[in-house]
């Protein structure tokens, strides 16, 4: 569900009419409700409930501070995989103890700025960073409690880019080298061990990889603490996916998600973490964008924006799908016909839709891209030199822009051009 419905004939946010922010923001922009953010927030929450847990947003879907903050202000924990990403955690006011650093590639710097400015836990991915981690925490005389990603070798489902449970990809430990591992962890200074992570893919459509993952971890955990490890907190990572078409088939509900870790993990007594992104972002977002061409080719018609792939480079980077809308709703049964929906960036590459079928459009109408809230704007790019595209928030009948459009002006001034030149 969303907050993205026609009304009157236009699409509004909330109660705000699109054409509205348009009007002001310009186009391309971004636009997130915060109804939806905060209701898709609220059915893991209860979905989890009673069991001990904490919701970690996974900032990598969507990384812009207001929405850290109206999610932090909420109760959510966040999910970091870089220093930058941990810094906007704690710019949003989000305390350190409800912040969990991921990713595979933390440095040495990262682990100082965390265990200094405060951290949940690390989820560690390797020998070699757990080593370095200790040597980190050591230093500082500082205690840095972990997990350990294992790998449980799960054929998640999904698109082959974005499967990170299976054994050829570069996430976490081998399932079966854990108790090796976690002996290690035990023995090393500064290192306290307090539990298991796994985390298999995303946009997941179907319950059963989790299951045999989470059964997998459920195993392991026992095991561990046959070995002496004190296993009190499994973060079971994210992934669920969403529907980003508006056919009947969809993703399973949080409600169904949470029934299932009840059942493989509810009964070892552990806090339960998970960090989903995409099922609390996506379908909050919107991408609005102008028609600058109808453009008449050979055998096909393109519909020519003015947002292009650097502005979302799911579909040219996934072969993502998203639906594409008129802002001015069109007339019961009003004929369509099938376009290439483009943007103007010199690639073929350049691509949103191929043979979409659309209603009449015509110069400066405006289209919206729905479930384009998360993997949107955070990957977004200057390529062709284009400005990064604004986000708005909208709140019942009023918005914000909470980060604005660079000027020209903004985006030379960060070149420089050395003096012997």
């Amino acid at each position: 569900m969303d907050h993205f419905l026609y009304r009157n004939g236009t699409l509004h946010a909330e109660d705000v009419p699109i054409a509205d922010i348009a009007a002001q923001v310009g186009t391309p922009f971004y636009v997130y409700s915060a109804a939806t953010l905060t209701r898709h927030y609220h059915l893991f929450t209860e979905a989890l409930s009673p069991l001990p847990h904490l919701v970690c947003f996974a900032i990598k879907s969507l990384s812009n501070v207001a929405v850290l903050k109206l999610l932090g202000d909420l109760g959510a924990g966040m999910d970091v995989v870089s220093g930058g990403e941990y810094r906007r955690a704690r710019a949003a006011g989000v305390p350190g103890e409800r912040i969990v650093f991921s990713g595979v590639g933390k440095t040495r710097e990262e682990m100082r700025l965390a265990l200094t400015g405060g951290i949940r836990q690390f989820n560690v991915e390797s020998e070699p960073e757990l080593r370095a981690l200790s040597e980190v925490a050591a230093s500082l005389g500082a205690t840095a409690p972990i997990t350990i990603r294992v790998n449980p070798d799960v054929d998640a489902r999904t698109h082959e880019k974005i499967a990170t449970g299976k054994k050829e990809n570069k996430f976490g430990i081998p399932i079966d080298r854990a108790s090796e591992v976690y002996a290690e962890a035990a023995r090393l200074p500064g290192i306290d061990v307090i539990g298991i992570d796994v985390h298999i893919g995303s946009q997941l459509t179907e319950l059963e990889p989790f299951e045999q993952a989470y059964l997998k971890v459920a195993d392991l955990t026992r095991r561990l603490r046959s070995e002496g490890h004190d296993i009190r907190r499994l973060d079971l990572g994210g992934g669920l996916g969403i529907p980003y078409t508006r056919s009947n088939e969809a993703p399973p509900l949080p409600t169904d998600y949470g029934a299932l870790i009840k059942r493989t993990v509810g009964d070892l007594g552990c806090e339960i973490e998970i960090e989903p992104g995409r099922l609390i972002s996506g379908n909050a977002g919107l991408l609005v964008a102008s028609v600058i061409y109808v453009k008449n080719g050979e055998g096909r018609d393109f519909l020519i924006l003015d947002a292009a792939m650097n502005d979302l480079v799911r579909p040219s980077m996934y072969g993502a799908h998203h639906d594409i809308v008129p802002v001015t709703e069109p007339p019961p049964a009003a004929p369509t016909q099938p376009f290439d929906v483009v943007g103007p960036v010199c690639e073929t590459g350049d691509t949103f839709a191929k043979a979409r079928d659309l209603p009449a459009l015509g110069e400066g109408d405006l289209v919206a891209f729905r479930s384009a809230g998360a993997y949107g704007a955070v990957m977004a790019s200057e390529y062709n030199s284009r400005p990064l595209v604004p986000e708005v928030l909208v709140k019942g009948d009023h918005f914000a822009v909470i980060r604005e459009r660079p000027t020209f002006d903004e985006i030379l001034n960060r070149d420089t051009i050395p003096t012997w030149l």
